[in-house]
């Protein structure tokens, strides 16, 4: 065979292998890998055959997509070199990491999994990563914590197991300090194999995304899955299982994990909706750009005008619906937490005359010092859910503002300055604040200012990865152009080249994770257009990131 052939015939292996691994098998069959021993959501039951909520949810997505799967549940570790390696289509459930997107596609989550450190009763407390250093800790290899302690080296002693259940019977046979093993799983084991010395004892992370996930690239089997999934939630069957297998431990108390869920889902749900008008808007602006100069103005703003429509109906349809229940929450559990309060002295003497008992299924011992916490967790939630609408809102409003007032630069920036100042000294020992004396004034809405202001400098507090790292405040006037400006720098992390240009884009955001939507800077943008002024942006990665609001001065002040 000729060189020229030979690598036609490799590029022709290339293809292949690729399609193979986008694809599902020539059998129509879609592979589907799980962990054989975490109970509730994936376990071998008695029987010897695959059992548990992840179990019966890719059956029923199958049914509803018309796919035929197979479901294989082994150790976790090889069920994930199985994907690997090509021998399994996707997981049923795999914990979301930013780490992990790198290497898979994830679907939205059908579950919030939180993780505990489990620990002997009676040999000392660990809330938190640090408590760990010089420890024995035992994990599931492979697992999320597994990839977490991995990338971020906390001091442990690493102790690797197959399976929860081991590493549950270990801790409990007095060897090793402690376990980190996921909640739901490890409270189940603990009943089931009567491990009656063990508790958790802190929860250092916040709650996961748990979901279906696929190798990378293969995202027409994740949108399969997605899609069942999706209609699975909306004709309430997903519900159904939901409660089939983890209702039981929750019953009997505040339904607290339920209304968490129901507030993800509502979030989840409007995520999806805002990415969608995201994609419309961007396939709609790559169109504009093709047009001639003389037309772009008019799209631009033919786009705003669509985009503020559609905007429009999604916050009047929706913000009332999500403000109803978030209301609720909010009114009802300060009182469910007085309730409890009241009763606990109640309870506290029963406690001390009879020792433990359960309430709502957990010992009071455990549910005395979490429960307020667990309400306070719901009530900031709630209270999220209320400012992301908010944010809506500010983004979808109509008509300009009334922009009558004369207002002074330093005089906003001091009262800033003192709106945050709890956020600053958390974030920053270094902060300077320079303003230049005797500033002309600038025409127009103190309190929306006031916001772009805020959103500036909190971001600049976000963006410090120590407190030895400053933030640099400077106001001043350009006599040649008649303009104030206000500058913001910080020392941390800085923006990406390729993401300076994006930041007033809506929803974009590169702390998704921390719960970002990316309204803030696009909000402000629309604040200082209607104000006449510019915002602009100025970073270097690694070495911080200077913001620069300018406003025109009142036409004849001096």
């Amino acid at each position: 065979m000729g060189p020229g052939l030979l690598s036609v015939a490799l590029l022709w292996l290339l293809a292949l292998s690729g399609a193979m691994a986008a694809e599902p098998r020539n059998d129509g069959i879609i592979r589907v890998g799980g962990d054989h021993d975490y109970p509730p959501y994936e376990f071998l039951n008695e029987d010897g055959e695959a059992d548990g909520y992840n179990v019966e949810l890719t059956r029923a997505i199958a049914e509803v997509m018309g796919m035929q799967v197979d479901i294989r549940l082994g150790d976790w570790n090889r069920m994930r070199q199985a994907l690997a390696d090509g021998d399994l289509d996707a997981l049923q459930g795999m914990v979301f990491s930013s780490e992990r997107a790198d290497k898979y596609g994830f679907s939205p989550s059908h579950a919030i999994v939180h993780q505990s450190i489990f620990a002997r009763k009676g040999e000392g407390e660990a809330r938190e990563l640090a408590d760990l250093r010089d420890k024995e800790v035992i994990v599931q290899r492979g697992g999320i914590m597994h990839d977490h302690l991995l990338h971020n080296d906390v001091g442990a002693r690493l102790v690797l197991v197959d399976t929860h259940a081991i590493g549950l019977r270990l801790l409990a046979s007095g060897k090793h300090d402690y376990a980190l093993v996921a909640n739901l799983p490890g409270l189940y084991l603990g009943r089931e194999l009567e491990l009656s010395n063990i508790v958790p004892v802190g929860q250092p992370f916040r709650p996961q995304r748990y979901g279906y996930a696929v190798a990378k690239g293969n995202e027409a089997l994740l949108a399969g899955f997605s899609e069942g999934l999706a209609i699975l939630k909306n004709t309430g069957r997903h519900q159904q299982i939901y409660d089939k297998w983890l209702g039981p431990l929750e019953q009997g108390g505040w339904p607290w994990k339920k209304i968490g869920l129901a507030a993800a889902l509502v979030s989840a749900v409007l995520l999806v909706v805002l990415g969608g008008i995201v994609v419309w808007n961007r396939m709609l602006a790559r169109e504009v750009a093709r047009r001639s100069e003389e037309l772009e103005l008019q799209h631009q703003q033919l786009i705003q005008a669509d985009k503020m429509s559609s905007l429009g109906i999604l916050v009047s349809g929706v913000a009332h619906e999500i403000n109803n229940p978030s209301s609720l929450l909010l009114l009802n559990l300060p009182v469910l937490k007085d309730a409890f309060e009241d009763l606990e002295e109640q309870l506290e003497t029963q406690y001390q005359e009879q020792g433990d008992f359960y309430l709502a299924g957990l010992p009071y011992s455990r549910m005395r010092e979490e429960l307020p916490a667990m309400l306070d967790d719901m009530q900031a939630s709630a209270g999220r859910i209320r400012r992301i609408v908010d944010d809506l809102r500010d983004f979808a409003r109509q008509g300009p503002a009334e922009l009558t007032e004369v207002v002074d630069l330093n005089q906003l920036v001091a009262t800033v300055i003192r709106l945050v100042d709890n956020t600053i000294r958390k974030s920053s020992q270094r902060v300077e604040v320079h303003c230049e004396p005797g500033l002309p004034r600038f025409r127009g809405n103190a309190q929306r200012i006031e916001q772009v202001v805020i959103n500036l400098v909190v971001n600049a507090c976000q963006a410090l990865t120590s407190p030895e790292q400053g933030i640099f405040i400077r106001t001043g006037h350009r006599a040649q152009s008649n303009e104030l400006y206000l500058e913001i720098t910080d020392q941390g992390e800085g923006i990406e080249p390729h993401n300076l240009s994006r930041l007033k884009d809506p929803f974009f955001t590169t702390k998704r994770e921390q719960g970002g939507i990316g309204l803030g800077l696009s909000v402000s943008a629309g604040i200082v257009q209607e104000h006449g002024g510019r915002l602009e942006y100025e970073s270097e990665p690694g070495r911080g990131t200077r913001a620069t609001l300018t406003l025109p001065v009142i036409k004849g002040t001096p």
